[in-house]
C-alpha cells in the first residue's frame, strides 16, 4: 500500500477530484467510452486527457472548456451575395 506525505494530502484530495474517468465524460456528453477511446487513438478530436499509470482520466475544466469549443453561433447573420 503506498502512503502519502501529510504534505501532499491536500494537493492529491483536491487533484483527484478533478478527475474524471472516461466512463464519467462518456455519460455527461452522451457518448460511448468506445468514441472516446477512439477519439484518443486516431487523435480525431482534440479533447485533452491524462495517462496516470494505465489508466485515462479528463481534467474536468479540460473538458467543460472543450465542450465550450465545441459551440456554434448560428446567429451571424449571412453576407448577401453581390
Amino acid at each position: 500500500m503506498t502512503t502519502i506525505t501529510p504534505h501532499l494530502k491536500p494537493l492529491v484530495s483536491s487533484c483527484s477530484a478533478d478527475l474524471l474517468t472516461p466512463a464519467q465524460v462518456a455519460t455527461t456528453l452522451g457518448l460511448s467510452h468506445r468514441t472516446l477511446a477512439a477519439w484518443r487513438s486516431s487523435r480525431r478530436n482534440p479533447l485533452p486527457y491524462l495517462k496516470v499509470g494505465s489508466r485515462v482520466r479528463y481534467r474536468s475544466q479540460d473538458v467543460s472548456a472543450w465542450l465550450e469549443s465545441q459551440t456554434h453561433d448560428n446567429s451571424v447573420s449571412m453576407r448577401s451575395e453581390k
